[in-house]
């Protein structure tokens, strides 16, 4: 085991982070078209043909921007410098790895969104992200976008909660993924992760999360608490807060104390772990030692 613990938080984007989804700051307002309208069409279209939703929108973006405004890696990136965030969050980041590294830990963040990757790393904030899984184009060699390579959906999204344990964080890699790897051994223990998510897209993660030890968090504008309420009765998250990253703030104060939990928790783990090993050594010795009878030997333990 590494000798500073490492505990992670994996947040969403869209309505987690950032008041709306990423789509409504300069794409949809370049386009001149209204949210309301743009994501019906995308359902409307999903359904139509019986397809993901994630593809949908990924599709209706091209097509709208075709002949109006050009898309590219480099576009949707100036996109992301557009992107409002939630009180604190810019400082956030910081904030939580200095308190970690205050009680030894190693504090790591993570997003997996079903928003377009490209966008999010021309955030503001995109460097504090060890990984950002979310929804990519491919692009040709100019870099304009042919077709979906990735998709990120409600579902799939706790794929990468395996990930983030195993430490497998190269998404073409399923052969680690998949192969068996001893609790002790995984880089990041389910009991050090805390899921941050907004809704019900997030449900399986955050559901995911707790039942593996880990501990889920809704976040909620201020005052609209009727989803989180429902959330937190039922069991899906450990707790619903307003999403207020700011100093001092109750979604700081919970973070910490969290934080302080995976500590302690990771040193009884750690302390029991060195019982089990003192215990099989202990054994070890008594099967090698030579088994006597009346003084005299008469052979070895088998």
């Amino acid at each position: 085991m590494d000798a500073r613990p490492i505990a992670c938080l994996i947040y969403d984007f869209d309505k987690t982070l950032s008041p709306n989804n990423m789509q409504e700051y300069g794409f949809l307002k370049g386009l001149h078209i209204e949210p309301g309208a743009f994501w019906a069409e995308c359902r409307e279209f999903a359904i139509e043909n019986r397809m993901d939703g994630v593809l949908a929108y990924m599709y209706k973006m091209m097509e709208k921007a075709q002949g109006v405004m050009e898309l590219s890696r480099d576009v949707f990136r100036r996109l992301g410098g557009g992107i409002e965030f939630f009180p604190g969050v810019r400082d956030w980041f910081g904030r939580i790895n200095a308190y970690g590294d205050s009680l030894g830990l190693t504090v790591e963040h993570y997003i997996v969104s079903s928003g377009l990757t490209e966008i999010i790393e021309g955030t503001a904030i995109a460097p504090a992200f060890r990984e950002i899984f979310a929804a990519s184009y491919c692009y040709d060699a100019s870099g304009r976008p042919l077709w979906p390579s990735s998709a990120v959906n409600y579902t799939n999204k706790t794929q990468f909660i395996f990930r983030i344990n195993k430490g497998i964080l190269d998404v073409t890699n399923d052969v680690d993924l998949n192969s068996f790897t001893p609790e002790d051994r995984r880089r990041v223990p389910y009991r050090n992760m805390i899921y941050v998510g907004d809704g019900l897209t997030d449900v399986p993660s955050m559901k995911l999360t707790r039942s593996k030890g880990g501990f889920s968090i809704a976040v909620h504008p201020p005052g609209e608490t009727a989803a989180v309420d429902d959330m937190l009765l039922q069991n899906r998250v450990d707790f619903a807060l307003t999403a207020d990253y700011s100093a001092g703030s109750e979604l700081e104060r919970v973070v910490q104390a969290v934080l302080r939990q995976i500590v302690a928790v990771d040193e009884c783990a750690r302390l029991h772990a060195s019982h089990l090993d003192a215990a099989r050594r202990h054994i070890d010795a008594r099967k090698a030692r030579p088994v006597t009878y009346e003084g005299k030997w008469i052979g070895e333990r088998e």
